[in-house]
């Protein structure tokens, strides 16, 4: 049987986009199965997580000033370009990510989230614009109609709901949150940690 990860990730967290880039390799040289797994951070925080909006709202300069460097230093080791602050920041990423399943069910996940997360991060769109949605379904080539009548259907909207409350179920509390069974590691820097645990599965 082959092994699998769970990959909870929203394209509006950069180090979600890290470690979209580095899980996919790890999966590989691993034999391992990436299930994709979309949500809406924002969900996370409001139902478990609220202190994000507090330390959002007073940052530790420090700390604010040291995540700056650790983000670029992470961001230059994978060849990756992030914008942060981009200037939309938060970001409703909501029909992006709802977008997320009509690429799933098209098998175009992978391109369709890269498109995304290089959009906002690398290139500093609003992700909740519809030229820019138009954009990111064209790069993974999906088609436009099809595209935007899905993330307007109820049966993408639930999946989002779905996949949010599962996390959250599951001891969750934003994004990326990988899961190697019902081991559980959070954020990009974890990546040895998840590559050991795939290991020992």
């Amino acid at each position: 049987m082959a092994r699998t990860l769970d990959f909870y990730f929203d394209c509006s967290s950069p180090w979600t986009y890290l470690a979209f880039h580095a899980i996919q390799p790890l999966a590989k040289a691993a034999a391992a199965e990436i299930v994709w797994k979309p949500i809406l951070v924002g969900g996370v925080f409001n139902a478990v997580n609220q202190t994000v909006y507090e330390s959002r709202a007073k940052p530790n300069p420090r700390k604010q000033a040291y995540m700056q460097k650790d983000m670029q230093d992470w961001a230059r080791l994978y060849g990756l370009a992030i914008k942060f602050p981009p200037t939309v920041f938060p970001v409703n990423s909501v029909k992006c990510m709802r977008g997320a399943f009509v690429a799933l069910d098209e098998g175009k996940l992978v391109p369709y989230a890269t498109a995304a997360f290089e959009a906002y991060w690398g290139d500093d769109r609003d992700l909740a614009k519809e030229d820019v949605l138009a954009d990111i379904a064209l790069k993974a080539g999906i088609e436009r109609q099809r595209f935007f009548a899905g993330i307007e259907s109820e049966a993408c909207k639930a999946r989002l709901r779905a996949n949010t409350d599962e996390l959250i179920a599951r001891g969750g509390f934003g994004s990326p949150t990988i899961f190697v069974g019902n081991d559980m590691f959070f954020g990009n820097d974890r990546m040895p940690l998840v590559k050991a645990a795939l290991e020992a599965a």
